[in-house]
């Protein structure tokens, strides 16, 4: 799994398409996750309120496993 994180943090995200949930409300400088698809499953995380700081990257697995916990309620 190493190999494979490094090539996700190698990975150029200066054109990414950053997406906030419908849910995160709107005003000065809301606290919302963004997503970024790096394909394969595999994304990107960031902060919306402090873009600058260096995204946090998820293969395929685990992704699906922090959606199927926040499905599950484990971190309500």
């Amino acid at each position: 799994m190493q190999a494979r994180k490094s090539d996700l943090y190698a990975r150029d995200l200066t054109q990414a398409h950053w997406v906030k949930s419908t849910a995160c409300p709107y005003g000065y400088r809301p606290r919302c996750v963004e997503v970024a698809d790096l394909g394969d499953g595999s994304v990107a995380i960031r902060d919306s309120a402090r873009p600058e700081l260096p995204p946090l990257r998820f293969d395929a697995e685990e992704w699906a496993a922090f959606r199927d916990g926040v499905r599950q309620g484990e971190f309500g």
